[in-house]
């Protein structure tokens, strides 16, 4: 699926050395199709690496997707240049005035703090009430996941003791269900917090259905029994450095943390790091997109809220 973005936009050089179908403005407008409009809310840090992790896996499938970064108007970011933000994002304000195919909100690195601590969390949650109406299906991720299951079904989070720092390997629940088509009976999920979803919470809730778990992680995916928000506690989009950045540092800033478990070649970390979730990253984003988005969707976005 091409994704349109601008030919400025960092990621685009860095995807198209990888052959990802990529598209500029001026080759849109020759398509005679209605693109996907998908909305990113990009609440990680590393904004730009984030990026192009999520556009490297929306761009292996057959359509064409319109691409919309969004940033928190009540955040500051400190580690994104404003000028990359003003160029190439949209305010939650903007997202208030369209409608959307599907939307990913990201992760973010504040598990720790009780939710309405977050700076931009009643703005998030505006955010997520009008995606109920405006979107029609909507991707949490990681933070984003535990941010979506306790504002729309009230399930809390769970502090544990040590981070979850890995790979971890996950059992799939429901084999039938399509986004877990294709998918292996165990298969393997970067993981990177120190918090859970409890299974049995979400079990308990009659509108939703768990999909796949980790015994020591607990929930990996869920969905709403409507199709329209699916729920990934783990980080299939990482680089395969990724966790190995995230090691050294908080080795850097003194934390006492174990080596990513399941990562390094022989849990050696002076060896190199051998990708073990890629194939499974692209399925689930294209099982996503192909039976979520683009075969439920309206074709007129209009008639979403109808």
């Amino acid at each position: 699926m091409p994704i349109k973005i601008d030919a400025d936009l960092p990621a685009f050089s860095v995807l198209e050395k990888e052959n990802i179908f990529v598209m500029t403005q001026g080759r849109a407008l020759s398509q005679e199709i209605r693109p996907l409009e998908i909305a990113i809310v990009n609440l990680m840090p590393t904004k730009i690496a984030t990026e192009i992790q999520l556009l490297r896996l929306l761009g292996n499938t057959p359509l064409q997707i319109n691409i919309h970064l969004v940033q928190m108007s009540s955040h500051i970011s400190k580690h994104t240049g404003q000028d990359h933000l003003e160029r190439f994002y949209i305010s939650s304000e903007d997202v208030f005035t369209k409608k959307f195919d599907g939307m990913i909100i990201t992760g973010a690195p504040v598990e720790q703090l009780e939710f309405e601590q977050v700076d931009y969390w009643e703005e998030l949650c505006r955010i997520m009430d009008y995606a109920k109406k405006h979107v029609y299906s909507t991707l949490y991720i990681c933070w984003g996941a535990m941010a979506g299951l306790y504002h729309l079904y009230g399930i809390p989070k769970r502090i544990v003791d040590k981070k979850f720092s890995g790979i971890y390997y996950s059992k799939a629940l429901v084999p039938t269900d399509p986004i877990l088509r294709g998918f292996d009976d165990i298969f393997p999920v970067p993981t990177s917090r120190y918090t859970k979803i409890d299974v049995e919470d979400v079990l308990a809730n009659p509108k939703l259905t768990l999909l796949a778990s980790n015994a020591e992680t607990g929930l990996t995916i869920a969905k709403s029994n409507d199709n329209r928000s699916i729920f990934m506690t783990g980080h299939l989009e990482y680089d395969s450095d990724t966790l190995a950045n995230e090691y050294q540092r908080d080795l850097d800033k003194g934390i006492e943390i174990a080596p990513p478990k399941n990562y390094f070649t022989d849990d050696d970390v002076t060896k190199p790091v051998l990708s073990r979730w890629r194939s499974t990253a692209h399925l689930f984003y294209s099982n996503w997109l192909n039976y979520y988005v683009y075969q439920e969707t309206p074709y007129n976005l209009e008639d979403l809220d109808r």
